[in-house]
């Protein structure tokens, strides 16, 4: 339960930050850019981690760093056709096409850059990719086979129902915190574990029964007045963070006992947590909690 608890103060601690780099990239978004293209002196200084090819008779640099370079043009990485690790975090980015060649590629992080879209070649191998602090507005175009991370926190997407699922069958771990979603439709990733939809504007939830595996559930920091949505369906939520919504009724917190592995929930910040006999009513309930908010429950 330990490592539960470290995820929902993980989650929570970074609003101002997430707030104050958004306002920022939608300045950036105004200014005229001015041309930056990378280039041979920042390829060496960037290029890192010689290894071995694929045929195993040669070498080359598979991990490359160029972050806060002001760049707008990586035109000279298409032909680093090995590289498998690729930070180009806090740039002005706003293309990706030149890495359509790096097909060897495990990890990308594009963070703090003038993205509108996470369209990108399909890339056979790549597990990892963070577009955190775009101005990307859809989740089209995402259709990595293998891609088990996606962070697309602090965007300003609307929907995702642009979503591809079917390609999207490896990905564990998704994160949309601080977005401008309204509702959870569009998110059918049965294979999904991890979920954060914190810091959204949702108002109801919607296409839930398809996160059989799902354990961790985040909607801290959004607009639902009900408990809607969830599903039995749902056999593997351990822990939902509901933090800081418009729940008014403990007579909602029934709705959840269609859940039956969930053992943390966080409801504090709602207003029915402001009632006398809130804890006994939630714990009678749903008996099987081992926590409420940050308390664990004391068995009888």
């Amino acid at each position: 339960m330990e490592e539960l608890s470290e995820e929902e103060e993980s989650v929570g601690q970074e609003r101002g930050e997430d707030e104050e780099k958004q306002g920022e990239g939608e300045e950036e978004e105004k200014q005229e850019l001015v041309p930056c293209p990378l280039t041979e002196e920042m390829l060496k200084e960037g290029l890192s981690l010689l290894c071995k090819t694929g045929n195993g008779l040669a070498h080359a640099y598979v991990k490359f760093e160029a972050k806060y370079k002001d760049l707008t043009d990586i035109s000279l990485l298409e032909g680093f056709i090995h590289l498998r690790y690729v930070d180009l975090s806090e740039n002005k980015l706003q293309d990706l096409s030149p890495l359509s060649n790096l097909t060897h590629l495990l990890w990308l992080k594009v963070d703090g850059n003038l993205l509108t879209s996470a369209h990108m070649q399909e890339l056979p191998y790549l597990q990892v990719i963070s577009f955190t602090h775009n101005q990307i507005k859809n989740m089209e175009g995402i259709t990595h086979p293998h891609l088990a991370s996606l962070s697309l926190k602090g965007n300003k997407i609307q929907a995702a129902m642009g979503l591809n699922t079917q390609a999207l069958y490896s990905l564990r771990v998704l994160e949309l915190r601080g977005n401008k979603l309204e509702n959870t439709a569009g998110l059918r990733l049965p294979k999904l574990k991890k979920l954060y939809l914190a810091q959204n504007t949702i108002k109801s939830l919607e296409g839930l029964e398809a996160l059989e595996q799902l354990s961790t559930l985040h909607l801290r920091d959004n607009e639902l007045g009900t408990l809607d949505g969830f599903s039995s369906s749902m056999k593997c939520l351990q822990y939902l963070n509901l933090r800081n919504n418009a729940i008014s009724s403990l007579q909602e917190v029934a709705k959840l006992q269609v859940l039956p592995m969930l053992q943390v929930l966080v409801l504090m910040d709602n207003p029915c947590a402001d009632d006398s006999n809130y804890q006994q009513e939630v714990l009678d309930q749903l008996p099987n909690l081992k926590r409420l908010d940050k308390e664990p429950v004391e068995q009888n």
